[in-house]
């Protein structure tokens, strides 16, 4: 059995022998990837080394130390590339998940409609069989880095008399096609993050099926478990003194964490409550001085719970409930922030601008908040979860779920 010392020792053997800060990205990621030293909990068969998923952590310490780049981050790790290992045929996995690791493939999620938001496996897009090929027409909304994506995981209906939960099928979908149209959504507090996309007669190949036919809802649940779990997910850290190919990469992070420059707002801010309740001489006022304990209390909670989560991956166990609880307590956190800042504040936390609080960051922070109470599921849909899985309580009532899609009642 390998212990942490032996891995620690072998990867920093390896990047000794084999690191260099001027070699292009695209060939250090790629060495990466054949090596297995980017995903060494991966199969070794799907450029990994077979390690326990706890020794990640140790891998990924030893190259910030020393400085290296890793894998390609984002969607196309946290999401597509479990979800493939997961579901995939290894024609699949040949495809596409060395592209994932080397950042030459960028994804996108393409789950929700107008329609089918918290009741997905009502979604109507469908796909209609035509050869070696999928014909494609509907439409899906909230798709985060859909107007540069290469893919996209589509969930599309592709058997309209079979229940609504089976006739669902998962696909690794070609975004760059005619019959494809990306807008984007501009939201209330400015910021323009996300998509609508419309298919129109486009077209995915039959050898793009994830799983098999009609068992989307099954490799989607894969997805949404690792989405749940993945929702405190930081950027990669760099060390300044990299190189070329540190700049190189850091640049390529930036421009992908830049769409969600504004989810510290969406979970509250917390780290300004307290400095801006000093600022305004009200942090003796016992009434706000409750709300910021409250705060800190469901963060502590909170950042415990991710740890439990944490721990329970690196021990080789599947996403589990601990998703769901940590994706509510992110929204508690936020209600309560939000509820915080408008306490501390007053009417002056809806001004906007630099010569106002936090140069307007307070004012982000009240129009962003209610997004985490939707986004990755909603708490409505988190509580069903938690209760029936966790808990064990009776399921929700669903008068169509054995229905035929075809005669379901929809929208």
């Amino acid at each position: 059995m390998v212990d942490e010392a032996e891995v620690r020792d072998e990867v920093r053997t390896w990047l000794d022998e084999n690191w260099d800060p001027d070699m292009p990205l695209l060939a250090w990621r790629g060495l990466l990837a054949d090596t297995g030293w980017g995903t060494p909990s991966w199969p070794k068969a799907w450029h990994g080394r077979g390690l326990k998923p706890s020794m990640d952590p140790v891998v990924a310490a030893v190259f910030h130390d020393v400085g290296a780049v890793g894998v390609a981050a984002g969607v196309s790790m946290y999401l597509v590339a479990p979800t493939i290992l997961a579901h995939g045929s290894d024609d699949v996995k040949r495809r596409f998940l060395r592209p994932i690791l080397t950042g030459e493939h960028k994804w996108c999620q393409l789950f929700s409609e107008p329609g089918s938001g918290s009741d997905l496996a009502g979604l109507t897009t469908r796909a209609d069989r035509d050869g070696d090929e999928w014909i494609v027409n509907g439409q899906k909304v909230w798709n985060s880095g859909a107007h540069k994506a290469t893919y996209g995981i589509l969930m599309a209906r592709t058997n309209w008399d079979a229940a609504k939960h089976k006739g669902i099928s998962y696909f690794a979908f070609p975004m760059q096609q005619e019959g494809v149209e990306v807008r984007p959504l501009h939201q209330m507090n400015g910021h323009a993050s996300f998509n609508e996309v419309f298919f129109s007669e486009a077209r995915v190949p039959h050898a793009n099926l994830i799983g098999d036919e009609g068992d989307g809802w099954r490799v989607a649940l894969t997805t949404l478990m690792h989405e749940r779990s993945a929702v405190a997910t930081k950027r990669p850290r760099f060390k300044n003194d990299g190189g070329a190919m540190v700049e190189q990469a850091r640049a390529e992070s930036r421009e992908y964490f830049d769409t969600y420059k504004w989810y510290p707002q969406r979970a509250g801010r917390a780290n300004l409550i307290q400095p801006e309740a000093k600022r305004l001489g009200v942090s003796t006022d016992p009434l706000i001085r409750q709300q910021i304990t409250e705060v800190e209390s469901v963060r502590r909670i909170a950042d415990w719970t991710l740890r439990r989560a944490r721990d329970a991956r690196a021990a080789g166990k599947e996403p589990g409930p601990e998703g769901s609880l940590a994706k509510l307590n992110m929204s508690v956190i936020a209600r309560a922030c939000h509820a915080t800042h408008t306490s501390i504040q007053g009417a002056a936390g809806m001004l906007d601008g630099p010569e106002t609080a936090a140069e307007g960051m307070v004012a982000e922070v009240l129009v962003s908040t209610p997004a985490m109470s939707i986004a990755g599921g909603t708490d409505q849909i988190q509580r069903n979860i938690i209760g029936e899985r966790v808990l064990g309580l009776s399921k929700e009532p669903e008068a169509d779920k054995d229905a035929v899609f075809r005669e379901v009642r929809k929208n």
